[in-house]
């Protein structure tokens, strides 16, 4: 009677089961999960209390807290992550040595390779521009005074 109330209510037909399927439908309906409590002091879902299940040598499932990830850190020009340095959350970053910190360049731990790169090239091309001028201005003066060095106004 048992198993025919359970095939119905699972929606399977007597003519075509076996009692081998209604044996193994009914052990995965009924499966019991341990509760387990936050082993913290906050006791709610945060994003700063998330908690992973372990289960223990004894057999035992338990709460095992989870440190949140970081993003690590960026380019502070084009914002991609700076490459050969540690994904650490802010505290852990105080405990490393200056070394682990930033990269052995100009703007370390701060600029990417390429934008690094990109701000030479710009600041030669802007001092080169500067030079280009100043070259220009003194061919335009040498250039005045000989076309003016001929004529010379003089006070009416």
């Amino acid at each position: 009677l048992a198993q025919v109330w359970l095939k119905s209510w699972l929606g399977v037909s007597a003519a075509r089961s076996t009692r081998a399927e209604v044996l193994s439908c009914q052990s995965c309906c009924v499966i019991m999960v341990a509760r387990l409590t936050y082993r913290r002091q906050c006791r709610y879902n945060t994003k700063s209390n998330k908690q992973r299940i372990l289960k223990t040598p004894g057999g035992k499932l338990t709460y095992q807290a989870v440190a949140k990830t970081s993003k690590g850190p960026k380019c502070g020009d084009c914002g991609k992550a700076l490459i050969g340095l540690p994904r650490l959350r802010p505290k852990e970053y105080r405990r490393l040595k200056n070394r682990e910190k930033r990269v052995s360049r100009a703007y370390g731990g701060s600029r990417c390779a390429g934008c690094v790169r990109s701000r030479i090239v710009r600041a030669f091309l802007i001092e080169e521009q500067k030079c280009v001028k100043q070259v220009l201005a003194e061919k335009l003066s040498q250039a005045k005074a000989e076309q003016g060095g001929g004529k010379k106004k003089g006070k009416r």
